[in-house]
């Protein structure tokens, strides 16, 4: 029995913003249904406890996220949300203080990446607000992510848009050091207790379009994480944003058996023998990255 550490659990694949970083996605528009996530979560039971509840899509777009948070705390499972933050003010009465919400990631580089955003200051104040609250409350875990780095170091603009950024938290837990100076990409400074801020290089995501590589190296999809797209299709790993890799769809065959298909054991058996048998892995940069 394959269990998994995260497993991602698209509710929507439909996003509010249109940041540069993150291609939209070429799926139909939709949000999962209560009955049919309840149902995907019996599915997945016996291979984690963990769940997270995006791919694509902003979580907080949800209409009935409050019941999928409390269906997922009936049934054992701890989640984690991953969202831009711009919906706090509407969705906070239905997530604040639920049971099963383990940790929150606020994507921070959302703000200067959507072209059209406004009030730098009130976007990261409704944030810092809405978390200062909830793990006063609750044991909510929280990482602050700036993931805007580049490979050949910041621009000067985007030093001073990050800058403007790390200043209001700063101020905020009135700390007496300059963030970008204590964090190392790719890691957190804990700023607060069991609030964390992380910078990293930009999140780039695979595409059948990109140049492919030797294919030499690992990967921990469908190692230690599996995730299923809004319309059914499970995907080896949270880079699948479209669905590329279809290892089965969850609307037609059992979850347990579609992991252990012919197509999912050849790319398992591949990673085993550090060999991407998948072409979006060839053009996937994080296996090179992290894979070693």
């Amino acid at each position: 029995m394959k269990k998994f550490k995260k497993f991602y659990l698209e509710i929507t694949s439909v996003c509010n913003l249109a940041c540069s970083f993150c291609p939209p996605t070429e799926r139909q528009k939709q949000f999962l249904s209560v009955d049919d996530f309840s149902k995907r979560l019996d599915q997945i039971k016996p291979h984690t406890n963990y769940i997270y509840l995006h791919v694509k899509g902003e979580p907080l777009l949800h209409p009935k996220i409050d019941q999928l948070l409390d269906i997922s705390h009936e049934k054992g499972f701890k989640v984690n949300i991953t969202t831009n933050g711009t919906l706090l003010r509407k969705a906070k009465h239905k997530i604040i203080n639920k049971p099963a919400l383990r940790q929150m990631n606020f994507s921070l580089h959302s703000f200067d990446g959507h072209e059209g955003s406004t009030d730098k200051e009130g976007y990261v104040g409704s944030i810092l607000s809405f978390i200062k609250e909830a793990t006063a409350q609750s044991d909510l875990i929280v990482s602050l992510r700036l993931w805007n780095l580049t490979e050949d170091n910041l621009t000067n603009v985007q030093k001073k848009r990050n800058r403007e950024v790390l200043e209001i938290i700063e101020k905020e837990f009135n700390l007496d050091y300059k963030i970008e100076e204590k964090v190392v990409p790719g890691t957190g400074v804990k700023i607060a207790e069991r609030i964390y801020i992380n910078q990293d290089i930009e999140f780039k995501w695979p595409s059948l379009h990109e140049e492919e590589d030797d294919g030499k190296g690992f990967c921990h999809g469908l190692r230690n994480q599996a995730g299923i797209l809004a319309n059914g299709t499970v995907i080896p790993c949270c880079l699948d944003g479209e669905g590329v890799i279809n290892l089965g769809n969850i609307n037609e065959t059992n979850f347990s058996e579609i992991i252990e298909g012919e197509r999912a054991n050849n790319l398992y058996n591949g990673f085993s023998r550090r060999e991407a048998v998948e072409e979006l892995c060839r053009k996937c940069g994080y296996r090179t990255r992290f894979g070693a």
